[in-house]
């Protein structure tokens, strides 16, 4: 896997050269594939299973650093206090 990776990535930098200074490690792939069901709404539970994971909280440490999701979920919140009016006035 990890020769793959290496191959692909050189192939893949020539025209974007940025990923050359990328960390090309097979363990972002797992963190990327576990980041992206999330988002898609697979349910945890289910992606601790695709992962090999015994205990949902081993695949919850790949699922903390989804800063979008993070921030999707603030702007929800803050998108409903203002609608109900109980934010301060700027």
């Amino acid at each position: 896997m990890a020769r793959l990776l290496t191959k692909h990535t050189r192939a893949a930098a020539t025209t974007c050269p940025a990923l050359h200074t990328k960390d090309r490690v097979t363990h972002v792939l797992r963190h990327t594939t576990a980041v992206n069901l999330l988002q898609a709404g697979v349910d945890r539970a289910v992606i601790a299973l695709i992962l090999g994971h015994e205990s949902i909280d081993t695949t919850q440490m790949y699922l903390d650093a989804d800063l979008t999701t993070k921030e999707r979920a603030l702007a929800l919140t803050a998108a409903d206090r203002h609608s109900r009016g109980s934010l301060p006035a700027p």
